[in-house]
């Protein structure tokens, strides 16, 4: 599961299939999975890592064989999680079904990086909210883009059924 989720070639895997079988809502999942994906990344990667330096769980605490060489960046927050838990949610909120298909590769995601002592359990965790903050700010900005384009349309209709006279014969003027 590690190597799939590096540098989020899961998500994108899974974006191409919902684009390519899931009709207009497979491909509106799709979208609004990798938006609010790339937005996870962002604040996990960019500008979480760079304000919160922890070193990551000692290897010598993990004794199992599936411990690796493990990056050298921040420990905090986790940006697979992150990444994973924003996918999985926004393409959720567009089709369950498929929300469904990608929240266990996401949990998967999740679990492993704790399995492999790349992470302590707070850093998972903040990837979570991470991630579920990016669903909730990339679905509200595009709630207020799609109002913000229906009141523009319809002002644009009102204008231009008042230029073709329309708007007289209606209001009964």
């Amino acid at each position: 599961m590690e190597s799939a989720a590096e540098r989020t070639r899961l998500w994108w895997g899974a974006a191409a299939l919902m684009a390519a079988l899931g009709g207009p809502a497979g491909r509106t999942a799709a979208v609004r999975g990798l938006v609010s994906m790339g937005l996870a990344e962002l604040l996990s990667n960019t500008v979480a890592k760079q304000l919160v330096r922890r070193r990551r769980p000692p290897a010598h605490l993990l004794h199992h064989a599936d411990v690796r060489r493990r990056p050298a960046s921040s420990s905090f927050p986790s940006g697979h999680t992150a990444a994973a838990t924003a996918f999985a949610t926004a393409v959720a909120r567009h089709s369950p079904w498929w929300g469904a298909a990608v929240a266990v590769p996401a949990t998967m995601v999740a679990v492993e990086r704790l399995h492999t002592g790349a992470h302590y359990p707070s850093d998972v965790t903040a990837g979570t909210a991470i991630g579920l903050a990016s669903t909730c700010l990339t679905h509200q900005t595009h709630w207020l883009s799609a109002s913000r384009s229906l009141e523009m349309s319809a002002s644009l209709g009102r204008v231009g059924a008042q230029a073709a006279g329309f708007e007289e014969v209606h209001s009964g003027r």
